[in-house]
Formats: structure tokens, sequence, C-alpha cells
């Protein structure tokens, strides 16, 4: 079976590739940027396209792909801010490319990457159902949300199947730095200063790469027009997972505080019992085994 896989050269991308590739799957790769060297050596069928162009269809009557695992975004919710019509173009207009070619050449399944960033904002103790209030405060949420609902009238009007994730913050090697732990891992690497956006309050659901991807395959044989949550269903707050930095590089480093960001969302806690029960998928990587994982690799 052969799967399509956008923004396959990057951080959550170059994952599910490889996994994809590990059980048993053909693999199409396609992303403007540059595939991760394990990639290249695998000879892994590469095209450096933008999902905007009309060479898309190119790939899909070339390569007949069964599945698309559409991945590629523009995914910094301060950047939507800044440009909103380069964030819709990307991260709207790009799916509709992909879900009109997915359509017309007949793929059997379209899997969506979206995000917890469509959701209303929620209290310290409250955690979010798939049922949750949608309500975004960024341009990349609303712009998430509105190919959700493309993907779901392509499903209502030509009978295209799908999955729709919501994801967590997701983390772990491979990133592109633009995540939270990143930004700390790097910076308590260099041993610079902390920077925390708000009071440090705040809190996420952070859920490993691995996990993901795994959701991922899952998702090829089930799941079938189902909209499911990723996520651990637990949160801590980023002055937690700085204390719990600390403890793991054994520095003691300065914190500065800032002014809050727009379009952050306050708490996120995703309940992921519906891709239990669907999926039999469960996160399998604890955040401080994970985090430990990533720094002794790095060193």
């Amino acid at each position: 079976m052969k799967v399509i896989v956008t923004g396959g050269a990057g951080f959550i991308g170059s994952f599910v590739a490889e996994l994809l590739m590990q059980t048993g799957y053909d693999v199409v790769i396609i992303d403007t940027r540059k595939i991760i060297k394990e990639h290249e050596e695998k000879k892994i069928k590469y095209y450096p396209i933008n999902i905007l162009s009309p060479e898309i269809e190119d790939v899909f009557i070339k390569e007949k792909p069964d599945i698309v695992i559409h991945l590629a975004a523009q995914v910094d919710v301060n950047e939507s801010i800044k440009s909103p019509v380069k964030d819709a173009e990307t991260n709207i207009m790009g799916t509709l490319n992909l879900l009109n070619y997915s359509n017309k050449y007949k793929v059997k399944k379209f899997i969506f990457s979206s995000s917890s960033a469509v959701y209303s904002d929620i209290e310290k103790t409250e955690e979010i159902t798939e049922e949750h209030s949608i309500n975004p405060s960024s341009f990349y949420g609303l712009a998430k949300y509105i190919s959700e609902l493309h993907i779901r009238m392509f499903n209502e009007m030509f009978g295209l199947p799908f999955t729709i994730f919501r994801y967590g913050n997701v983390f772990g090697p491979r990133s592109s730095g633009g995540d939270v732990i990143s930004i700390f891992l790097n910076q308590f690497k260099l041993g610079n200063e902390i920077t925390i956006y708000g009071d440090g309050e705040q809190t996420r659901d952070f859920v490993y790469v691995k996990d993901i991807a795994r959701a991922n395959l899952l998702a090829i044989t089930k799941g079938d027009n189902e909209i499911l949550n990723l996520g651990t269903n637990s949160s801590i707050s980023i002055s937690s997972l700085c204390t719990n930095l600390k403890s793991i590089y054994q520095k003691d480093i300065p914190i500065i505080y800032k002014p809050n960001r727009q379009g952050e969302i306050r708490n996120s806690k995703l309940n992921a019992q519906k891709a239990k029960s669907i999926l039999n998928w469960t996160p399998e990587y604890e955040l401080q085994a994970a985090l430990k994982e990533i720094v002794s690799d790095a060193n």
C-alpha cells in the first residue's frame, strides 16, 4: 500500500514516514525541505514540491497513492497572527489542493493533522473532549478548523474517508526548534536565561512525537470519518516544566518573564479516551522520562 506523507521531511512527518517504512508501507514524501539523512540513504521517494503547486497533481498521477497523511503546515501561532494570509494559503488552500487531487484520483483515505488550537480555553481543572466548544484564538487555529470543515464536506459530498487528529503540544527530537520544549532545551544547553511568556502558570498537554506517529499508522486501517484528540489527559505548567528541566540539567538558570503572547491559549489538557476506544491508542511515553532521553541523546 502506498502512502503520501506531506511534510515528511519535518519534525512529526519524518517520524511518521519512518514508522510507515518499518511497517512495510511504500512511502512517498512531499516537502519543500530536504529529507533527513536516514531517508535519503534508504532512497525514499521524495518530491520537493509546495503543496500549493499544481505539480502536486503530477505526483498523484505518477504515484497513485492509496492514503494521504497530510502533515505539511504553517505551525507557528505567532507567525499566523503576523501573516494571516500566508497562514491561510498554506493551511487552508494547501489542504484544499490535496483534498481535490485525493478525491480526483480515488485516494482511499485522507488523514489530517489538526490541533487543539481549534478549541476554546479551559480552566486548569477541566479536560477537553472532542465535543468541547470550538473557538480558536489564533489564525492558525482558525485555519486548522476551516480545513477540518473542508475535509468533512469532501466526505459528505464525494465520500472521501478521513481521520482528523487534534494534537496536544507535540515534542521530541528533530523538532524545528519552535516549540516551547525545544526552545527551553536549547536555552538550558547554552546556559542562556529562560524566557517565559506570561506568569508561567499556563498549562500544556505534552505528547511525544513517536506516540503521534503511531496514531497516524493506526488510522490507516481504523477510525474512518472520526475526529480524535491525541494527548495524555494530563498537563503541566510552563514553570513546572522549567523546574523539571533544571533537575535534569542540574543547572539553576535565571528565568525572565515577559508579557503574554497574543493568540496563545491559557490551558490545555486533552481527553484521548476516544482514540483509545477506536484506535486502541494510548501514549506510551511519559514526559519526564522522554525529556531525560532527549537530553541524554543530545549530549
